[in-house]
């Protein structure tokens, strides 16, 4: 894990990837979705009571006359303010216009969490490096379907895009 930047809550959001109520209930690594649901609303309150955005990403499949039962956010994760994305894609900003509703805000600094670790929230984190936002990882926010996969992200690409830090290392300027 690398040092917690300090962070300004008018230039940052949190981007919550795929906390839907079927995702949280899959066997997950290394901590089961409870766990990283309960740091996620964690962060979220706290990215709230800063004034800052709270980004919550969840997938639809393209194609299909019905989305699978359980395709909607957890219930209650959702706050008046919060942005909801529905991707169709891997990652959370190909033909969402996420990347345009950040920007807007004035956006530079992206802190992410969700499930799973080495999919959406690594295809989402890969493609805002590439527009150059800058990154931070609650690693205990996330999980994967193995732990080898959790940690292969964690520990070999996250740190190579950005932060590594604890949920409760995550703090604001002032």
């Amino acid at each position: 894990m690398t040092a917690a930047p300090v962070l300004d809550p008018q230039r940052t959001a949190l981007i919550l990837v795929d906390l839907m109520e079927r995702v949280v209930a899959l066997p997950l690594e290394p901590r089961n979705g409870t766990e990283v649901l309960s740091r996620a609303e964690e962060l979220a309150s706290a990215f709230r009571a800063a004034g800052a955005p709270v980004v919550l990403v969840r997938v639809e499949r393209p194609s299909v006359p019905e989305q699978p039962p359980g395709s909607g956010l957890v219930p209650g994760l959702l706050h008046g303010g919060d942005l909801e994305v529905v991707k169709r894609t891997l990652g959370g900003f190909h033909g969402t216009g996420l990347d345009e509703r950040l920007r807007e805000r004035g956006v530079t600094t992206l802190v992410f969490g969700g499930i799973a670790t080495n999919l959406g929230v690594e295809s989402t984190a890969r493609a805002a490096a590439d527009l150059g936002y800058d990154l931070v990882f609650a690693e205990d926010a996330m999980a994967a379907l193995t732990a080898a996969e959790h940690e292969a992200s964690v520990r070999l690409d996250f740190p190579r895009l950005g932060a590594v830090v604890a949920a409760k290392e995550v703090r604001f300027a002032g």
